[in-house]
């Protein structure tokens, strides 16, 4: 026989008041037939039967365990390569403390939530770079997270074809570890303004594998100016300065391509639970499968036993003290 648990702090505290309150209580009886100079044996019955059930119930507590039993674990994950825009109206603060700060707060939520699965990291603007390729590593994800900013990428406009061109790439050169293609999956962070021209091609490969992309926007339809150099925000070429808003249809128009669904964090909503929620509803690929020897917790052996001596101890009655 094993144990789930040993006999820790609170199992000595418990068995510590237990016989503090006991020996009060065997003081005050005898004290009292010493008074009336009889007998108080009738309070040993009583102390054998609390004995006996309080020992069983801490021996519950410890949770007793035998007969091996044979049980069959699998692992099963998805491969998810998490493609950020870094383009220079991220920094925009319609969402505070801005669409980017807000957004690296966000990723370290979802990398939590996917510890079994193994998550890239993809930066783009008007090119795309691998940041960290696929991982189960979060602690490294993490520290990849936390040094993002629009400074890595050049910003020359904002281009969707290349993070998307780039996760098949490695989709696609990862074949020999035979995961499917509907374990695969891609998350485009963005505010949804795309410059490029080759969007729909990508997109095409990706749905040829049925590679899902969820896209979640990130702004506000009002919108903000673009901090730019120090004390000063961007403007274009009449001296205006530029507005920001966030642009939902090319972001809808990807996700509805590639049969995945769109995601916001706006002024008025965070969608980022739910995205969660419905990345990890996707069918995992298996990875692993091994048979392990398990034990059962069986306390209920020595729980129910106790109970009907609780029991037995409540209705039945004894003389403490003979007069």
């Amino acid at each position: 026989m094993t144990w789930f648990n040993e006999l820790g702090r609170i199992e000595l505290i418990l068995i510590g008041v237990f016989i503090f309150l006991y020996i009060l209580y065997l003081g005050k009886i005898h004290r009292i037939a010493s008074m009336l100079k009889t007998s108080a044996k009738g309070s040993f019955i009583k102390l054998f039967l609390r004995i006996i059930y309080f020992t069983l119930i801490v021996l519950a507590i410890l949770g007793p365990s035998f007969g091996e039993v044979s049980k069959e674990v699998e692992s099963k994950g998805k491969d998810i390569y998490i493609a950020v825009d870094l383009s220079l109206s991220m920094n925009a603060t319609d969402i505070q403390p801005s669409r980017l700060d807000k957004v690296k707060f966000e990723l370290k939520n979802i990398v939590a939530n996917f510890s079994s699965d193994r998550v890239g990291l993809i930066i783009f603007s008007s090119e795309a770079f691998v940041q960290c390729p696929l991982t189960y590593d979060q602690s490294a994800l993490n520290l990849f997270i936390e040094t993002l900013n629009t400074g890595l990428v050049p910003n020359a406009g904002t281009d969707f074809a290349s993070p998307l061109q780039i996760a098949f790439k490695k989709f696609t050169e990862d074949e020999d570890e035979a995961v499917k293609d509907q374990a695969k999956t891609i998350i485009l962070i963005s505010d949804g303004e795309d410059f490029g021209e080759e969007t729909q091609e990508a997109l095409g490969e990706l749905e040829s594998r049925n590679i899902k992309v969820f896209t979640l926007g990130v702004g506000s339809q009002k919108g903000s100016t673009i901090p730019f150099r120090e004390r000063s925000v961007k403007r274009d070429e009449t001296g205006r300065e530029v507005i920001t808003t966030l642009k939902r249809e090319p972001l809808m128009d990807i996700a509805d391509r590639t049969k995945a669904k769109y995601f916001e964090i706006s002024d008025e909503k965070n969608n980022v639970a739910q995205l969660i929620e419905t990345v990890k509803k996707l069918e995992g690929q298996l990875r692993d499968k091994r048979k392990m020897d398990v034990k059962a917790n069986k306390f209920y052996i020595f729980l129910l036993p106790a109970l009907l001596l609780i029991l037995l101890d409540i209705f039945i009655t004894v003389k403490t003290v003979k007069i």
